[in-house]
């Protein structure tokens, strides 16, 4: 069983009727103990950085989802769901993030000519391989919608993004990985992502 971690502010039936599609059992949950016991996590994310935090500090979820990533479960976060996953965010100064994963979120530069927020599809660069990516191929393009990215260490990428600086597209570290991008939106090869995380569920 699959838990999409439900903390007030993701969008979260279009995650789990990505799920019901390719025939993963999930539920969408706020309870700890179903966090606990579950297989692997889903944290969605639509929304502000700080409106997220403490909707998770407030009902008590921050320790059972820090807890499922630093474990053994395979754990994933979609697009404001990767951002809680570093330290720290410019959306919402002051506001610690869940800290599993080091860095900052920023914004996209103003003074670049950007359309921001970052919406539509755009293609990832492929850093290195990742047991998400098996079977998709370099350049594949999938969907976005975020003003903010993750300025990281380099070792977590999996995947770039050009918008103007190189977004951090897809990122990993141990059991956990992160999406920028809305794999749920992203037609068949958001859905080949989807099946190749669920896989990490069976191994």
């Amino acid at each position: 069983m699959i838990a999409i971690i439900d903390y007030g502010a993701g969008n979260l039936q279009s995650v789990k009727k990505a799920l019901d599609f390719i025939g993963a059992e999930s539920l969408v949950t706020s309870k700890a103990s179903e966090i606990e016991n579950a297989s692997a996590c889903i944290l969605p994310g639509v929304g502000s950085f700080g409106d997220a935090m403490n909707c998770m500090t407030e009902s008590g979820l921050c320790e059972a989802v820090k807890k499922a990533a630093l474990g053994s479960k395979p754990f994933l976060g979609i697009c404001l769901g990767l951002q809680l996953l570093f330290d720290s965010s410019e959306e919402s100064p002051g506001v610690s993030g869940l800290g599993i994963l080091k860095g900052r979120v920023k914004r996209f530069p103003s003074d670049m000519g950007l359309k921001i927020p970052h919406i539509g599809w755009n293609s990832t660069d492929i850093k290195k391989p990742c047991p998400i990516y098996d079977g998709i191929a370099d350049g594949s393009f999938v969907y976005f919608v975020h003003s903010y990215y993750a300025k990281c260490d380099q070792q977590y990428v999996v995947s770039y993004t050009n918008y103007g600086v190189k977004v951090p597209s897809c990122v990993e570290f141990r059991n956990v990985y992160g999406m920028q991008f809305h794999p749920e939106k992203s037609g068949e090869k958001g859905l080949e992502m989807l099946e190749r995380f669920i896989e990490r569920v069976d191994e």
